[in-house]
């Protein structure tokens, strides 16, 4: 595991407490992690994390970022964390003992995005539009949602708690990072206007079900970029067949 651990990014998605910014920045350093990505922080909270005394490295070389999507562009698995609860889930949902097999395994070939959401309301249906597959820590019912910083902290252990290294599988293809399978969607829902499928207003739901069902297919990089040249070439025929109806 010690030589795939520059391979992980973890993500706190909005959150609003320096306190808890600390708490998994240091985590990040007990565990042997040192790449945090932040989205959207509450400003005064990001400020005030980096400027406290004694900040780690982490801290000092973390990244801000304005999106989900920009933030995960270079991972080829991004997976959300989530209390569940009695929130309605489009997504598997898997305990964290046999998650962080599936990221260990993963981490041996390429970067994984492992979210977490802000203090408050976890990550949203939009944040979890670009998971591949959610991840939760079996607490009990009534005491579900755990503190951020804890939760990091949990989960890291879990990852470097494993019997050996995670090494990737003779013949295992890599999977297509994140930026490529925007652009795939993207393609997807533009080509979906053209045809008439669906409305040209689609609303953000029906581009997050589509975003959803891209990442479903589990695309190696080499099928993913196929696959978007194909589309390329099919909108670019749509739309010149729509311009000479319109002549």
């Amino acid at each position: 595991m010690t030589e795939n651990k520059p391979n992980l990014r973890v993500v706190l998605v909005s959150v609003r407490n320096p306190l808890n910014i600390g708490a998994a920045a240091r985590a990040m350093s007990n565990f042997g992690f040192s790449c945090l990505r932040v989205v959207n922080p509450y400003p005064v909270a990001f400020r005030e994390a980096r400027s406290a005394v004694h900040a780690s490295h982490v801290l000092d070389q973390a990244q801000e970022y304005g999106t989900v999507a920009e933030a995960i562009a270079d991972c080829s698995l991004v997976v959300g964390t989530t209390a569940a609860g009695k929130r309605e889930l489009n997504h598997p949902l898997c305990r964290l003992e046999y998650g962080a097999r599936l990221i260990r395994r993963e981490l041996a070939a390429s970067s994984v995005a492992v979210l977490f959401g802000s203090e408050k309301f976890g990550l949203s249906n939009q944040d979890l539009s670009y998971c591949h597959w959610l991840l939760r820590i079996p607490t009990v019912e009534e005491y579900g949602s755990m503190n951020l910083g804890q939760a990091v902290a949990v989960c890291l252990y879990e990852l470097v708690r494993g019997t050996g290294p995670g090494r990737k599988k003779p013949g295992q293809k890599k999977r297509a990072e994140a930026l490529t399978l925007d652009t795939f969607t993207s393609l997807v829902v533009e080509s979906l206007r053209e045809s008439g499928y669906i409305h040209p207003q689609a609303t953000n739901s029906t581009e997050m079900k589509i975003r959803r069902l891209v990442r479903r297919l589990d695309l190696t990089a080499r099928d993913a970029e196929i696959w978007v040249g194909m589309l390329r070439q099919v909108l670019w025929k749509l739309r010149a067949v729509k311009s000479r109806e319109n002549d």
